[in-house]
């Protein structure tokens, strides 16, 4: 039996509402329909999207092609010029069955894209599970009121908003029950969670409240956290609770002030190295990743090499690294530009930097035993997220966490086999 394909691109906030709209476009009898939910984090990213439609089309002639995501929210019309689409939604719309089953209809508007600006209130769709029996999402919070200067997310995303904590609590037993051994809080901008909701809510205070309540729970991890607005309850949650896992991706953005500033972050590079100092006081064995811009507008070298520097001094360990390309319609797009040639050098240089640290943090893990949480093709991840190719008997128990020991490391992953 045929049903909806999605494909996802970007962000773990798109992985869970995928899942949600495959539900949804099921239940629409929206068999024939290929869902392409887009990400509008940069330049290439739209870029991108608008050619895996064009694939679609060349592959799937017959196909009920539906776009939708944060690049369709900020470029609607971009899509609905494209004459491989059959329909545009938007970013609130997607999030609806009544959307999708509107689209079962012939005489369906083509274009249904609304203001995200006015979308107040952030409620909980209820999921059983993903493509796998590994890892989950639940989306705790949505939107983003920061405006950072290089950023089109909050055009695409609406202002924040919150779900309450009971819903996230129930969601994720849901999940727990029906087998996940890791749930990962997701959302735009989920150090922001509460402040929307009545009462004293934080991110910090939720993530207690969800292992309280849900003491089945294997493992709980966080998506990209803002450190300067880490609360209180969420440091104590780390250092006291063994679930949640020691790895942390950093919203860090770049290693120098002047950038920062620009930038309009909210933190200065003392910040991040003090809260990872901080952090690592609590946690001695926890692992840092970080977002870091290459060739963000005005940056000099001098500039540059304190965003190379501030990899070592705070020990970061993942980088995810963004050759700068500015946005239309945000403030560094007007600014002085980096020229492309130098973005592209600053850019392989992190990028060399984060292949160093990491073989590394690698290096140092042979020889040890490790909970390894089994995903498919005889892979898995450790606490601190490394990943680690298995052997021995068990090796392809997709879902459990196995006592393993730590073989060889090589410059990406590690080799481990479950112990006897």
């Amino acid at each position: 039996m045929s049903e909806p394909e999605i494909i996802t691109l970007g962000c773990r906030l798109n992985a869970y509402e995928s899942e949600v709209m495959r539900g949804h476009a099921r239940e629409a009898g929206l068999d024939d329909a290929v869902i392409i939910n887009t990400c509008a984090v940069t330049s290439e990213a739209v870029r991108q999207a608008a050619q895996t439609i064009r694939r679609l089309r060349r592959d799937k002639p017959h196909a009920r092609i539906i776009v939708t995501g944060c690049a369709a929210q900020t470029e609607a019309q971009r899509f609905a010029d494209m004459p491989e689409v059959d329909h545009v939604v938007g970013n609130a719309e997607k999030m609806h069955a009544e959307t999708f089953a509107g689209l079962s209809v012939a005489s369906s508007a083509r274009v249904q894209v609304n203001d995200i600006m006015a979308v107040r209130e952030q409620a909980l769709h209820m999921i059983d599970g993903f493509g796998s029996r590994t890892r989950a999402y639940v989306q705790i919070q949505n939107g983003c009121d920061h405006r950072c200067t290089f950023c089109i997310i909050p055009f695409g995303r609406g202002p924040s908003r919150s779900v309450p904590a009971g819903d996230v609590v129930t969601q994720v037993r849901r999940l727990v029950e029906n087998g996940y051994a890791e749930i990962v809080l997701t959302g735009v901008d989920i150090t922001s969670y509460g402040r929307d909701l009545p009462g004293v809510a934080t991110l910090g205070k939720l993530v207690r409240q969800v292992l309280k309540h849900v003491p089945e729970l294997s493992r709980l991890r966080l998506s990209s956290i803002d450190q300067v607005e880490a609360d209180d309850d969420l440091m104590i949650a780390l250092g006291e609770e063994e679930r949640l896992m020691p790895h942390m991706h950093l919203s860090m953005q770049a290693g120098d002030d002047m950038t920062l500033k620009r930038m309009k972050r909210r933190h200065s590079r003392r910040d991040a190295v003090a809260f990872c100092e901080r952090a690592r006081t609590l946690r001695p064995d926890i692992v840092f990743g970080a977002d870091l811009i290459a060739g963000f507008p005005t940056e000099t070298d001098e500039m540059f090499e304190n965003s190379l520097q501030i990899v070592d001094e705070c020990g970061l360990t993942y980088l995810h690294v963004f050759p700068f390309s500015p946005r239309q319609g945000t403030p560094a797009a007007r600014m002085p530009q980096v020229r492309g040639t130098v973005i592209k050098k600053r850019a392989a240089a992190l990028r060399a930097k984060g292949e160093a640290v990491l073989a590394s943090y690698l290096s140092q893990q042979q020889g040890r035993v490790v909970d390894v949480l089994i995903e498919s093709d005889g892979k898995g991840r450790t606490p601190q997220f490394a990943e680690v190719e298995m052997r021995g008997e068990g090796a392809d128990a997709a879902g459990r966490i196995v006592r393993t020991r730590i073989l060889e490391a090589g410059s990406a992953r590690l080799l481990g086999e479950v112990c006897a």
